[in-house]
């Protein structure tokens, strides 16, 4: 069938409605939503996506790391490569409900749009939800999609050891999520993929929507300052090596930095921990820095 409609409309109602129920997976006694990667709670999404897809007439399959994909077939499926859309439904912590699940959630409802439409697609059409995309309990983020684009050796991601001392290969058996395809078993032929605007910038211009221009690259540091821990009333100034000042200078450093650079790096400090022998100067401080990009050098350096 010829697409010739320029005119159809998502049904606005069902896609709002499956944004809000699986925003309440994962929300705990304060009622913050966090749905990390292979947990319970991840399951629980999962299983909802994965209803809704067969729900759609898909044919949902896992690969090994834990990527699902709902494929809608095409006339010419094993001739013309698919189109893929998607992103990840895992969380921060105090998650807010739009964040990568979005893009998985609209990509579904554009398949079943089209499908209410007569259109008949050439080429397959693909929903995707990524695994452990947020990176929280297992490093790195972004992992199953770096994972299925070759990036990451799948034998390594699977032994990635959790915040919470789980690996990820056993938690993914767990939860029923451990699939038999290899990542990669899909090369599409085009990837697109819907994702809120995570910073200010279009809101604050009256701008609706964006396309991405440029990726930027990160760089993340742990910064280990040693100190001497001194009396604070009878060292003198000049005689103090002072860990929490130094870790002042170093932050405010990165943001004079930042601000006077011509591109558009941005800097920040993540972290900060202190080692105290008593409440007068620290003598260890770490702290971890956060600079981003989209200077192909710091690309390089990931």
């Amino acid at each position: 069938m010829v697409f010739k409609s320029s005119n159809l409309c998502i049904d606005e109602a069902r896609l709002l409605d499956r944004i809000q129920s699986l925003g309440q997976m994962g929300r705990d006694p304060e009622q913050k939503l966090t749905r990390l990667a292979a947990s319970a709670a991840d399951k629980s999404g999962r299983d909802a996506l994965v209803a809704w897809m067969k729900e759609a007439g898909l044919e949902v399959v896992v690969d090994r790391i834990g990527n699902i994909f709902g494929i809608w077939k095409g006339a010419n499926d094993t001739q013309l490569a698919p189109v893929l859309i998607g992103s990840h439904i895992d969380t921060v912590i105090n998650a807010g409900v739009y964040d990568g699940c979005y893009g998985v959630l609209s990509g579904l409802e554009v398949i079943q749009t089209l499908q209410v439409s007569g259109f008949i697609p050439a080429r397959s059409i693909v929903v995707g939800a990524f695994t452990n995309e947020e990176g929280v309990r297992y490093a790195l983020d972004m992992m199953g999609s770096l994972v299925y684009a070759g990036g990451l050796p799948l034998e390594d991601a699977l032994a990635s050891l959790g915040t919470d001392g789980t690996i990820l290969a056993e938690e993914l058996v767990r939860i029923g999520y451990e699939g038999t395809e290899e990542p990669g078993f899909m090369l599409p032929h085009a990837y697109v993929e819907l994702h809120i605007e995570q910073g200010p910038v279009l809101e604050s211009v009256g701008v609706p929507i964006g396309a991405v221009e440029n990726l930027q690259g990160i760089s993340w540091q742990r910064v280990t300052i040693k100190g001497v821990a001194n009396h604070a009333g009878t060292t003198p100034m000049s005689m103090r090596r002072d860990a929490g000042h130094a870790a002042a200078c170093v932050i405010t450093f990165l943001r004079d930095r930042a601000t006077r650079s011509q591109t558009p790096t941005v800097a920040t400090v993540g972290c900060l921990s202190m080692s105290l022998i008593f409440l007068h100067a620290p003598r260890l401080l770490l702290i971890c820095v956060i600079l981003m990009s989209r200077d192909c050098r710091l690309k390089k350096r990931r």
